[in-house]
């Protein structure tokens, strides 16, 4: 525990914090990656060029330092990084080495403002908090490992299959190498993939929504090709999957991880509201409701440009066949001739919750949201101002660090 002098240097910072944190975050990395560059393997080399890297933890540690008092409060954030750690196999070495270069940087960013009390107070507060996620991630290791199937770190599998699902998203069914099992996981969870990225020299990871149900010989990812931005590291992963990685080729993965996901011990109604490729941790949730608690009420609320980029919608159909409780609501922002000649949609732009609030809001129910950083911040503010209680909103955004409720 901190003691109350230190805890009143950390709080000293937050004015700092506030103005020059993405300052002293961008400082941070560029340090560690000079020192250390075989990190660069570890860390998206994407969110490190745009910045987004940079602004979460810059987030981050401000978050901490004004919730000092009671860090607990962060649990949640917590829990969602602890899992992001686990998945690209962050240890309890690495910390030593971050903090190292942490502290570091606020001597070198602050200049004498940094005295050696405040460094101090600091390495003690991160101290504190490496024990924490270490102690959450240690946890994580074990639980994968020890499960049938399970492992840490990075295992060879194969891609079995590749399957087009629309005119951006490919789907990869992935087998161990070893002749293996592949492990349970739950509903709306991802799995971490490192490839070789020529342009940067480096292999890259990065994490994927698995897009079926547990209980399959294989795991499945559905990928998105981020053609807008194949001249960047955020887009070369997934240019490489789509573009050089065939059948039967091998690609390193880590093991199922993730703090979003169904809850499978609930018999309440469940809301899927997605958009874009977030369809993916939605086919999950929906494959398993179909299988195993048909009797569970789903609505399943989709948002896509058009028909074109539609993922998965002859499976859905194939679903609402088989499953006597789910209800489906389609929206295309701007459809094409052929998707209004074809009416494979249920209505145009995009997803209003309190147009279709009749059937979308349900009693006790629990949403789950998937999609864009914008798209999730309009369907979280529409679902309170629906009177949804903050406890039964559940989400995941791609690419943003998270989107709190």
């Amino acid at each position: 525990m901190l003691d109350m002098p230190t805890k009143e240097l950390i709080k000293a910072t937050i004015p700092v914090l506030r103005e020059h944190g993405v300052t002293l975050t961008r400082h941070f990395y560029a340090r560690m990656f000079t020192h250390n560059p075989e990190l660069k393997s570890i860390f998206n080399q994407g969110n490190q060029q745009n910045g987004s890297q940079q602004q979460a933890l810059a987030m981050a540690v401000l978050a901490y330092a004004e919730h000092i008092e009671n860090p607990g409060v962060l649990q949640p954030v917590l829990t969602m990084v602890a899992n992001k750690h686990a998945s690209l196999g962050i240890r309890a070495e690495h910390y030593p080495i971050v903090g190292k270069h942490l502290l570091a940087s606020i001597r070198e960013v602050l200049g004498d403002a940094a005295n050696d009390e405040l460094i101090a107070a600091w390495a003690a507060a991160y101290g504190q908090l490496a024990d924490i996620l270490i102690a959450q991630e240690q946890a994580i290791y074990q639980q994968a490992a020890t499960q049938d199937g399970g492992w840490t770190g990075w295992r060879s599998f194969r891609v079995q299959q590749k399957v087009a699902e629309s005119e951006e998203i490919t789907s990869f069914y992935l087998v161990p190498a070893d002749g293996g099992v592949v492990p349970d996981y739950r509903p709306g969870q991802y799995l971490s993939v490192r490839v070789m990225v020529p342009e940067l020299g480096l292999m890259q990871p990065r994490q994927y929504s698995l897009s079926a149900a547990p209980g399959n010989a294989y795991l499945r990812i559905s990928v998105k090709k981020e053609t807008g931005a194949t001249n960047t590291p955020g887009g070369m992963v997934s240019k490489v999957l789509h573009d050089s990685i065939a059948e039967g080729a091998l690609i390193d993965v880590a093991p199922p991880m993730g703090d979003y996901f169904l809850h499978q011990d609930r018999d309440t109604p469940v809301v899927l509201i997605s958009a874009g490729v977030g369809v993916t941790p939605k086919l999950s949730m929906l494959e398993y409701l179909a299988k195993t608690q048909p009797a569970r009420s789903v609505q399943f609320i989709h948002a896509c440009r058009h028909g074109g980029v539609h993922a998965f919608r002859q499976r859905v159909r194939e679903l609402q066949q088989q499953y006597p409780g789910m209800n489906s609501t389609v929206y295309y922002e701007t459809p094409r001739e052929q998707d209004v000649r074809d009416r494979d949609y249920d209505r145009t732009g995009r997803i209003d919750l309190m147009a279709i609030a009749e059937y979308a809001i349900q009693p006790q129910a629990d949403y789950y949201v998937c999609g864009p950083k914008p798209f999730m911040q309009a369907q979280i503010a529409s679902l309170k101002a629906l009177g949804v209680d903050a406890q039964r909103i559940h989400m995941e955004a791609f690419g943003s660090g998270g989107v709190a409720a």
